[in-house]
C-alpha cells in the first residue's frame, strides 16, 4: 500500500540545491602567482583546514542535525496543513461566490468599456505629429484684442525675449491710455 522511501547516501543534493556553496579549500584559500608560501605550510593547511571543516560539519550535524530537521519537518507540516485544510477550501470558497460579480463585471467591460476605449483609440489613432519649423505658439495670455489680460510691461519685454515676433506696440498704447 505505501511504497518504502529509499534515500541516497552517495549523492546527497540531487537537485543541487546548494551548489552555490563552496567550501572546500581552494575555494576559500588561493596564493597568486610569485606570493607562496612554503610547500609544508600550504600542504598542512590543506590538511588542517580540511580536518578541521568535516571534524566540525560532523559534530554540529550529530548534536543538532535531528532536532533541526525535526522542526523543519513540523514546520513544512504546518504550512501543508494550513494550505490544505485552510487556504485551499478559503479560496475555493472565495472563487464560488464572487463567480457571478466576475460574470457581471467583464459584461459590463465588454457592453461599456470595450466600445468606448475602442472608439477613443479610433479617434485619437488619427492624429499625427509633425515637426514643425516656424516660431512656438503663443501662450494663452498673449492672445490679442483679451481686454481681460492685460500683462504689465516687464512681461511684455519677457514675451519680446522668447516671441520675437510678439508686437508690443499695442499693449504699450494701450498702458498710455489707462494712465
Amino acid at each position: 500500500m505505501s511504497e518504502k522511501l529509499e534515500i541516497d547516501l552517495i549523492r546527497r543534493d540531487p537537485h543541487e540545491m546548494n551548489n552555490y556553496l563552496q567550501v572546500e579549500f581552494d575555494d576559500v584559500f588561493a596564493e597568486p602567482t610569485g606570493t607562496h608560501s612554503a610547500d609544508c605550510v600550504w600542504r598542512n593547511s590543506f590538511k588542517c583546514f580540511t580536518c578541521g571543516k568535516n571534524v566540525c560539519y560532523k559534530l554540529l550535524t550529530f548534536f543538532c542535525g535531528i532536532c533541526i530537521s525535526l522542526a523543519w519537518g513540523c514546520a513544512f507540516a504546518q504550512i501543508s496543513f494550513s494550505v490544505i485544510w485552510c487556504f485551499a477550501p478559503y479560496l475555493r470558497a472565495l472563487h464560488v461566490v464572487l463567480f457571478p460579480f466576475k460574470k457581471i463585471y467583464s459584461i459590463i467591460l465588454a457592453s461599456f468599456c470595450g466600445p468606448l476605449f475602442e472608439t477613443c483609440g479610433l479617434v485619437l489613432s488619427r492624429i499625427h505629429v509633425t515637426q514643425s519649423q516656424g516660431p512656438p505658439p503663443r501662450p494663452i495670455d498673449a492672445i490679442e484684442g483679451d481686454e481681460n489680460q492685460r500683462p504689465g510691461r516687464l512681461e511684455s519685454v519677457e514675451k519680446c525675449r522668447y516671441y520675437p515676433n510678439y508686437n508690443t506696440e499695442f499693449e504699450d498704447r494701450t498702458e498710455l491710455e489707462t494712465t
